[in-house]
């Protein structure tokens, strides 16, 4: 079987998104890729956002192709499969232009929380709850309610759904194939800052070490994938880093969800101190001291960013961040970091457990030190996540982005938005009737 993989040009013009808009490598398709091959299976890659290719250019590519089936991503690379954009605007767009004869399947965060509402809104035949790497090879061998989170109609218009998500088994995932992928076109540096160790950087990289995260945040959108905590093997993982090296990449960002966990970490920065390479990754200060933070120096780490979340011990316990330093050695490891890498951020997430004057005198005292703090910015109640049914009571349905998009609009209207985002964003009704 034949199976075309497509990213599309992703666009977020009024949206509520507040990823990076920059270029990624779409790892999730690139896995899928390595996957479908070891199955026996022809696989195509195109990825439209990094080469800035429009529809028609890439209808003319898979006719050539000749795909059995079309897969498209509903949300921008696994490293915004958390925090994606809540309207479907693009990947319906792409797969309207690009459909033919082929079956059509959506993978990503919004079918795994709500698969009838994300089909009934993209048209698409299959959609894949939770991470597709291993299931995607499954759709052409087996039937489908045998296909883990796989859901369809059957030929009386129902909607099916075959029990469980996809789950990848990453010790088996391979070091990623970039040898017809665009590796020279990603010059976005995700996470450095000029001025802040990174200048001499030419050419970046996203790589997965591990997936999942063992703690469970109640604001995190990881439930439905990415869920539980896994090691990719070491020796693969470095073979993927060299051969970007070679194609002349001198950083990389590890899209892990949580960096500093697992049994090789450890290794794996012995490894790379070895290696021309900067790289850069988000993490938890707790996870850190200072002789592991004088390894990531060596490591050549320019950028670390930590999730602290809130100045207090209440307010950490709200969100369920199970971090047992106080709010002082919190601001005494920060500080440490900062003598060791020339990037470090503390973001901050609105809370009412903290008083706003010592939010500022929280942030005064890291600033002075060269620690960057982000202003706290307004939770979203992604479907899927422990805040989303918390603020609404019970798991989301076929309307919960639309419930979850007005929540946060009418809550956070007067009050701000995260610096990055749309300041006057659009209802998703308006997002997702946009052409």
């Amino acid at each position: 079987m034949k199976f075309a993989l497509v990213n599309p040009q992703w666009s977020f013009a009024g949206s509520t998104y507040f990823g990076c808009a920059e270029p990624h490598f779409p790892l999730e398709l690139l896995s899928a890729q390595e996957n479908l091959r070891q199955a026996g299976h022809e696989a195509l890659l195109i990825d439209a956002n990094m080469e800035l290719l429009n529809p028609c250019e890439v209808r003319t590519r898979l006719d050539r192709f000749n795909e059995d089936f079309l897969v498209v991503p509903s949300a921008p690379s696994y490293l915004f499969w958390r925090c994606p954009q809540p309207e479907l605007r693009v990947p319906r767009t792409w797969i309207a232009e690009l459909r033919k004869e082929s079956t059509t399947v959506l993978i990503g965060p919004h079918g795994s929380a709500t698969p009838t509402s994300a089909m009934s809104k993209t048209g698409v035949e299959i959609i894949l709850r939770g991470e597709p790497d291993e299931t995607l090879p499954l759709l052409a061998s087996m039937p489908w309610e045998m296909v883990p989170g796989c859901c369809w109609r059957d030929e009386l218009g129902r909607m099916r759904m075959a029990e469980g998500l996809g789950v990848t088994n990453m010790k088996d995932l391979p070091a990623l194939d970039y040898a017809a992928y665009p590796v020279e076109r990603h010059h976005h540096l995700h996470h450095v800052f000029r001025g802040n160790g990174g200048d001499h950087l030419k050419l970046g990289a996203e790589v997965e070490f591990a997936r999942g995260c063992p703690y469970s945040c109640s604001f995190c959108n990881k439930t439905l994938f990415r869920n539980k905590f896994r090691e990719r093997d070491l020796a693969a993982v470095l073979a993927e880093i060299d051969q970007l090296i070679g194609r002349g990449v001198d950083y990389i960002y590890f899209i892990d969800e949580i960096f500093g966990v697992g049994k090789q970490v450890r290794h794996l920065l012995e490894e790379l101190s070895t290696r021309p390479l900067a790289i850069g990754f988000q993490t938890r200060i707790d996870l850190w001291d200072e002789e592991s933070l004088d390894l990531l120096q060596r490591a050549h780490c320019v950028s670390f960013e930590c999730g602290i979340e809130s100045i207090t011990e209440e307010g950490r316990d709200e969100l369920n961040k199970n971090c047992r330093l106080s709010t002082e050695h919190i601001q005494q490891l920060l500080v440490c970091a900062r003598k060791h890498i020339p990037w470090v951020q503390a973001n901050l997430i609105a809370t009412t457990k903290d008083d706003p004057a010592a939010v500022q005198k929280f942030q005064a005292y890291l600033k002075s030190a060269g620690v960057w703090v982000s202003e706290p910015v307004p939770m979203f109640p992604f479907p899927g996540s422990p805040q989303y049914v918390h603020t609404f009571g019970a798991p989301p349905d076929d309307g919960a982005w639309e419930r979850a998009h007005a929540f946060y609009l009418q809550n956070f209207a007067d009050r701000g938005y995260s610096d990055i985002q749309e300041q006057r964003p659009l209802s998703l009704r308006e997002l997702e009737c946009a052409s």
